[in-house]
């Protein structure tokens, strides 16, 4: 197909950028790191379903404290998918303002307002987050001294609460980038 054809066909359809690739050396580590994450913890899911399933339904055995497994590699993928919408902008949301609200100052107050919650609420969350993986890192006690671990294979349960901590803190940081811009364009100043 020529150049031509391709650019006339394709200007027709709905033009979705389901791959946009971050600009900045920051948002590509991030972003990178938390679309492998992703990436692994859907394969180590899979994989260890089937394995349960091959085992509990073929062979008639156990695999003992898999749950466990299946617990953290749920979190990270939960977390990390999380943070990657934050950046991609992709959260589901029920947005009336740009649909029915005509551009104008009106409708950039109320995304400035809803921006503003967005943000303000997952930054409460991120303080939760740092108290829950704290608790879990250092303990009951606040020592260091027994630090919660699972049943079976001993896992920390710290290893958990760092995906929600990492998670609901890049959240915050890019719901802080879109209360920003959404700030600049209320207040007539041109985001970069």
């Amino acid at each position: 197909m020529a150049k031509n054809e391709y650019e006339s066909s394709s200007s027709a359809l709905i033009q979705l950028d389901l791959f946009n690739t971050p600009k900045n050396l920051f948002d590509k580590i991030t972003v990178n790191f938390f679309c492998f994450t992703c990436f692994t913890m859907t394969v180590l899911l899979t994989t260890i379903t089937c394995a349960v399933t091959v085992f509990r339904y073929v062979l008639q055995g156990d695999l003992y404290g898999y749950e466990e497994w299946v617990k953290l590699f749920a979190f990270w993928l939960y977390f990390a998918g999380a943070a990657a919408g934050a950046w991609a902008r992709t959260h589901i949301s029920a947005d009336l303002v740009n649909v029915y609200v005509e551009k104008g100052l009106l409708r950039n107050g109320l995304i400035f307002l809803r921006n503003l919650i967005t943000f303000s609420v997952c930054a409460v969350f991120t303080w939760y987050a740092w108290e829950f993986f704290f608790f879990g890192y250092t303990g009951p006690l606040g020592t260091g001294i027994a630090i919660p671990k699972t049943t079976i294979w001993r896992i920390p349960y710290w290893a958990g609460y760092l995906s929600v901590l990492t998670g609901i803190g890049f959240m915050t940081f890019y719901f802080c980038r879109d209360f920003i811009i959404s700030a600049r364009y209320l207040f007539k100043r041109s985001p970069r």
